[in-house]
């Protein structure tokens, strides 16, 4: 999620690898060319894998890391963790894809601001807010 303007990219994969985390550092390379990137990441395997940290320097994008068991620092975190209440608990869908699409349909169906206030980045306790303020953007 672009915490300037709540613009988020999505890259569903089978699983969470090394590889797939790959795969989604080239999609913001693509969609954030030319931009200085920082993201916001737990030190989960498929982050902190060697081939994930060299392309990730090989882009330029700075990885910040989380401290350990503290998700809710994340903003997509929470805004996973309300999709997940809404669409997911308590519900059987036919098969996991239609879920996963069903899922991502919701996400993208949020405008920015709606994202970021879900998140709870427009709170005015949002740990990043000084950061924030320095008027960041980038590309939607």
């Amino acid at each position: 999620m672009n915490l300037g303007n709540g613009s988020r990219l999505f890259l569903p994969r089978k699983h969470s690898w090394a590889e797939d985390f790959v795969a989604f550092l080239d999609l913001i390379h693509d969609c954030y060319r030319g931009w200085h990137v920082v993201l916001l990441l737990d030190e989960d395997p498929s982050h902190t894998a060697e081939d994930a940290l060299g392309w990730a320097e090989d882009y330029d994008i700075d990885l910040l890391w989380l401290p350990k068991r503290c998700p809710e620092l994340n903003p997509m975190d929470t805004l996973w963790g309300q999709g997940k209440d809404r669409l997911s608990a308590n519900k059987q869908y036919a098969t996991i894809d239609d879920q996963v699409e069903r899922f991502l349909t919701y996400l993208r169906s949020l405008s920015g601001e709606e994202a970021l206030r879900t998140a709870g980045v427009l709170s005015g306790h949002f740990w990043l807010a000084n950061a924030l303020s320095k008027n960041f953007c980038g590309p939607a």
